[in-house]
């Protein structure tokens, strides 16, 4: 059984993926999936940069608006969904591009990597949760890197979900998580043809800056003031950078503009752990300088790269 083609655009926030991906899909037959972990959720519109129906230009989006602000979804959830899309895009002859700067999503989902079979312990859970609002995740994050400092590198000290995670998986079975995932990753069930996007950072950071700017001027904080008075800050959504800055703003903790040079701040440390992440991570990205002055010859050279590997992908598996 042929592996199906699957195209996956990678990068920092504010690079241009959304862009590239409906232009790929015009070219290709393509229809998107989003890969954008805050994007998954309705209502957050203008924080996530979410595209707008005008913006797709007849692009068939998947994976977008499908979750209610009270839904938990994890990486496992998001490999088995890309699965369903992959199947039915293949059979529909229609290439499926994967878009969207979450990287350890992505990363699951596109290589062979097995969730642990460790059912969750709700007790654990609930309980690390609680002591952690009281005191902190620092002791947390400390005995992970004690128990296994590999994963304890790869998750930033505040993924508070994700280190209570690795230890629960460790407290009940006696393996590391870093051991699981690296026997885990090697494969992929797809041919996957990944695409980074990347850019000056001075440039890139210029970007993000004015991106936070008109986030403020389309309504970013009516929309987080909405979503708070009604869902309140512990929905997983609410954790995301351009909300979770609001809630000291709201409890009169710091002034607005306090929010705002935060949400800038998180998002540029942001974008660089995303590229240290896929640097370190995903195998086999083609990467490419943006020049946000003149997109096109750049977007012209990924054209040329994906149609000529999926000509030569397709005629390989119809001569077997």
């Amino acid at each position: 059984m042929n592996r199906p083609i699957v195209v996956s655009i990678i990068g920092p926030t504010a690079v241009g993926k959304t862009k590239l991906g409906i232009e790929l899909s015009k070219r290709i037959n393509g229809e998107v999936i989003n890969a954008d972990s805050m994007q998954f959720y309705k209502y957050f519109d203008i924080g996530s940069a979410k595209v707008t129906d005008e913006e797709t230009e007849g692009i068939p989006h998947h994976l977008i608006n499908h979750l209610e602000p009270t839904d938990d979804y994890s990486a496992a959830n998001f490999k088995k969904d890309l699965k369903k899309l992959v199947d039915d895009l293949s059979e529909r002859n229609k290439i499926p591009v994967v878009v969207g700067g979450t990287g350890f999503y992505v990363h699951s989902a596109l290589y062979d990597f097995q969730f642990s079979d460790a059912k969750r312990d709700s007790e654990y859970v609930k309980e690390s949760l609680d002591d952690i609002k009281e005191n902190g995740v620092e002791p947390y994050y400390q005995k992970l890197k004690t128990v296994d400092p590999v994963q304890a590198d790869k998750i930033h000290p505040h993924n508070i979900r994700r280190v209570v995670r690795a230890l629960e998986v460790y407290d009940m079975t006696g393996k590391r998580m870093s051991e699981i995932e690296r026997e885990q990753e090697e494969t992929s069930p797809y041919q996957p043809m990944i695409i980074g996007l990347n850019m000056e950072r001075e440039v890139l950071y210029d970007r993000i800056n004015i991106r936070v700017d008109q986030m403020i001027e389309n309504g970013l904080l009516q929309e987080v003031e909405e979503i708070y008075e009604r869902f309140g800050s512990d929905i997983q959504p609410m954790q995301g950078i351009g909300y979770k800055e609001w809630v000291p703003y709201f409890e009169g903790e710091y002034p607005k503009e306090r929010a705002i040079e935060l949400i800038k701040r998180n998002t540029r440390r942001f974008a660089k752990r995303q590229l240290t992440y896929y640097r370190n991570k995903i195998p086999e990205v083609n990467w490419y300088m943006i020049d946000p002055n003149n997109y096109w010859s750049t977007f012209e050279n990924i054209f040329e790269k994906i149609e000529g590997r999926i000509d030569s992908l397709s005629n390989t598996n119809n001569n077997r």
